[in-house]
């Protein structure tokens, strides 16, 4: 059986705005992140939070963008979840979509960028 690719999606976030967001609490983290997710941003600290969330914000745009759906009613940010494999390359998953999440997060010291391709 081949493999086809479903969609792909890009999305990019300043840096600077999720600073902004990290330094007001918890509270969008906890919304934005699954438990898992949240379980590791707890760890963190200064510049890594900042990239950590803005990242898995971002790949969760991606993945809207992907599947065509937008985050919205059909696909909320509890249902993308990333997370590390054990050399630190990032594994997405979704109760929303049967098949391969190839995805990958780049940052510098302006932006977060994120792109899913998505594999049936």
């Amino acid at each position: 059986m081949s493999k086809l690719i479903y969609g792909v999606g890009i999305d990019a976030v300043e840096v600077e705005r999720v600073a902004k967001i990290v330094a007001k609490g918890d509270g969008f983290a906890k919304k934005a992140l699954t438990p898992n997710e949240f379980a590791q941003y707890q760890k963190m600290s200064g510049k890594r939070k900042v990239e950590y969330l803005g990242g898995r914000f971002s790949i969760k745009e991606s993945f809207s963008k992907a599947m065509g759906t937008g985050l919205g009613k059909d696909l909320g940010l509890q249902d993308v979840e990333t997370l590390w494999d054990e050399i630190g390359h990032p594994i997405t998953t979704s109760t929303k979509f049967e098949g391969k999440i190839w995805s990958s997060i780049t940052h510098d010291t302006h932006e977060i960028v994120t792109l899913v391709v998505l594999e049936k």
